[in-house]
């Protein structure tokens, strides 16, 4: 497991939080810490996003931006699942986790040979409890709510998700 720098311990230590950017490659968003499983430039921590638990302690981060990353997460065995839930644990309450892919089926996912978790409007709602397709009771995962959501389905998809706090309500 990756060692967290010092720097980023200090802002977790004094309860700021941070923004992290996952995948960030070499494009790390200003004013964000990087995680990618690549050590490269202005990537601050070198880890596997499929690897769970991530170098984080639990409620420590306030943004997460995964910007063209989340159709590369291996859905299989819930894979997916299990990378949301993991987002959800070191997400502090009403974090927000910023999302753009390419939409499922769309010319920009079908060209990258890398691309294996289609991704459209509907997903999200198997994480959102409160949604109104109800699918959330299928899995039941830790809970998010779809802030916003815009689509292009011959382009992109972008998601604001917030995390929601466990209520036992949900489970009805």
């Amino acid at each position: 497991m990756s060692q967290i720098p010092k720097h980023i311990s200090k802002l977790i230590t004094d309860n700021q939080g941070i923004n992290l950017d996952i995948g960030c490659g070499e494009s790390k968003r200003k004013g964000c810490i990087g995680m990618d499983k690549l050590k490269l430039e202005g990537v601050d921590i070198v880890h596997d996003l499929e690897k769970y638990p991530y170098p984080l302690p639990d409620n420590c981060v306030k943004i997460v931006i995964a910007s063209h990353i989340l159709e590369h997460i291996n859905p299989a065995d819930s894979g997916f699942i299990k990378f949301m839930d993991e987002i959800w644990r070191v997400m502090k309450p009403q974090g927000e986790f910023m999302i753009a892919v390419p939409y499922a089926g769309s010319p920009g996912y079908w060209q990258d040979p890398t691309h294996l978790n289609p991704i459209n409007e509907t997903t999200f709602t198997y994480f959102d409890p409160l949604s109104y397709n109800k699918f959330y009771r299928f899995y039941r995962p830790k809970p998010w709510k779809i802030e916003k959501l815009y689509w292009d389905i011959s382009g992109t998809l972008e998601a604001l998700l917030s995390k929601r706090l466990i209520d036992k309500t949900y489970e009805k």
